[in-house]
């Protein structure tokens, strides 16, 4: 059995995500303690808990202290297969993290997987679905790896009811060194329930900010009506992306502007990757073996998965710190 300790590093739900696909890609039972207790709530929630479940359900495991508010837990997987099923995560729990837990384990699974997943689409603290789509996706096909994702309905804090969908194929992961490259600039703006000039005040800011900088970009804009109310917008260019959500009291000019400032921190550096798609990548280089790229910064969040990861796939990253980058790279 591996000991995991929960609370290392930045001590939230990426170490439980990872901790449990890597166990079950290994074929190791995993012991998970001190959950999220470095938190103001700590221990397992409830979207934390529908994440587990998805993941045991893939690979027959036998989990134990599954349930909300559990300060550890015990996953004992068996073999991974392909699954098809409709998800509800409740509320506005994130679609995209709950991808985020399965996908390495669907690429080892001995068939196809598809989910239809209810919940968050464009919510704080996660992913959204444009950036999974345009940006995670786009890495991970470099590696070899083979997904697609439809967005069929948005879902906001705090009623959620998005829908997304996830199709992935066994893959052979390959080891990548990802490269910057000359890319165009893309991006979307939407809102539900609400006036018309939101998603474009967003768009417009965002865009504005950006031609300042040199950098042309189409941003396409959509207003619907959907079950929940919100906005947000999410820009890309190549292995580089960012995302804002709104919220009530914040202004449109603001979440297009935040949008692109963070993406314009990332482009401008230099960087292969932007920060946030850094630790992401990082299991998928500990499973193919080798693999690099420059990041203008590490995040605990990535070097938490670091951390993680060489303890799982018994693997050592090599961290070379130059100025104003981080070379992340695996021999």
């Amino acid at each position: 059995m591996i000991e995991i300790d929960g609370s290392y590093g930045e001590g939230g739900g990426q170490i439980l995500r990872t901790s449990i696909a890597l166990s079950a890609i290994i074929k190791e039972e995993v012991h998970i303690r001190n959950i999220r207790s470095n938190r103001p709530h700590e221990g397992l929630k409830p979207q934390h808990v529908r994440s587990v479940e998805t993941m045991a359900l893939m690979c027959g495991a036998d989990v134990r202290g599954l349930f909300a508010g559990s300060t550890e837990i015990y996953f004992s997987p068996s073999e991974i297969r392909g699954v098809d099923a409709d998800i509800h995560i409740g509320t506005a729990g994130s679609i995209s993290l709950l991808m985020q837990s399965i996908m390495p384990m669907a690429a080892y699974s001995s068939g196809r997987t598809k989910f239809s997943i209810t919940g968050g689409t464009d919510v704080t603290w996660s992913p959204s679905i444009d950036y999974m789509k345009n940006v995670t996706l786009k890495a991970l096909s470099k590696m070899g790896y083979k997904a697609s994702i439809r967005l069929i309905e948005r879902g906001y804090y705090p009623k959620g009811r998005g829908l997304a969908e996830i199709e992935i194929k066994p893959s052979r992961l390959k080891g990548s060194d990802l490269q910057k490259s000359k890319s165009a600039t893309y991006g979307v703006s939407h809102s539900s329930n609400l006036p018309e000039h939101i998603s474009q005040r967003q768009a417009f800011c965002a865009k504005r900010l950006l031609d300042k900088n040199g950098i042309e970009a189409r941003i396409d804009t959509e207003t619907k009506n959907l079950p929940s109310t919100g906005s947000g917008i999410t820009l890309w260019s190549g292995l580089i992306g960012a995302a804002s959500i709104g919220k009530k009291g914040l202004a449109a000019e603001k979440v297009g502007t935040q949008a692109a400032k963070m993406l314009l921190e990332d482009l401008l550096s230099g960087a292969n990757v932007d920060i946030h798609l850094a630790d992401q990548l990082i299991p998928y280089i500990g499973l193919a073996g080798r693999g690099s790229f420059m990041v203008r910064e590490l995040t605990q969040h990535c070097l938490t998965n670091i951390h993680i990861t060489e303890q799982l796939l018994d693997v050592r990253f090599s961290i070379n710190k130059t100025e104003g980058f981080a070379e992340i790279s695996l021999e």
